[in-house]
């Protein structure tokens, strides 16, 4: 996480952010990233064309490398978390449901509890702030209230799309004012030939 990386703070043993507490943490830790449409096992070297094959392929081949003493999943926050707005996958419900609001504010306050304790530092009681005002304010189905409120993926995937929009426009009209500038550089040059070749031809004997 980049806000705690920043603040070059160490997530407490007990904090159910830690990677070390990830029930999946040796498959994730395989999952090779090539390209968009390629996944490679880091156990058996398999490729894969979608990060769900090889997921599957985890369950059914390397399944024993799940780490069971604790039980702990990192998808059992993500209602706390807001993965799917990170994700970009699930479009938000028109009609809020105050009780699952209700429920993952008081997961994601227990997370800043634990993850962040205030009592253990400056560090820790600025992360803790920023965290429930992150993540947390926004399980209410009050309106007005959007996660992310000091930036995110979703802000700069907008700029993204911005920006890419922009160069698809901007690059064809930069290639048409160039080939018209050759074209009249072109024109020029056969004109002066020519003017060339008549005075060439008016020139007395």
């Amino acid at each position: 996480m980049p806000f705690v990386e920043k603040e070059k703070y160490e997530l407490p043993s007990k904090c159910r952010l830690r990677p070390d507490n990830d029930m999946f943490r040796e498959q994730e830790q395989h999952k090779i990233h090539f390209d968009i449409n390629e996944w490679h096992c880091g156990f058996c070297k398999k490729a894969f064309r979608a990060e769900k094959f090889i997921d599957q392929h985890f369950e059914n081949r390397h399944k024993n490398l799940v780490d069971n003493s604790e039980g702990r999943c990192m998808a059992d926050l993500c209602g706390a978390l807001h993965c799917d707005l990170m994700m970009q996958f699930k479009k938000p419900k028109s009609k809020c449901n105050a009780a699952a609001a209700t429920r993952n504010r008081h997961l994601c306050e227990s997370l800043a509890d634990s993850c962040f304790p205030i009592n253990q530092g400056l560090a820790a009681s600025r992360l803790h702030e920023f965290f429930l005002r992150q993540f947390c304010d926004a399980h209410t189905c009050s309106k007005g209230t959007k996660p992310f409120p000091k930036g995110g993926r979703k802000q700069t995937n907008r700029l993204y799309l911005a920006l890419s929009i922009l160069t698809l426009i901007l690059l064809p009209l930069f290639y048409l004012i160039v080939f018209l500038h050759q074209r009249e550089m072109r024109k020029g040059t056969q004109d002066l030939k020519r003017f060339s070749k008549i005075g060439q031809k008016k020139k007395p004997s």
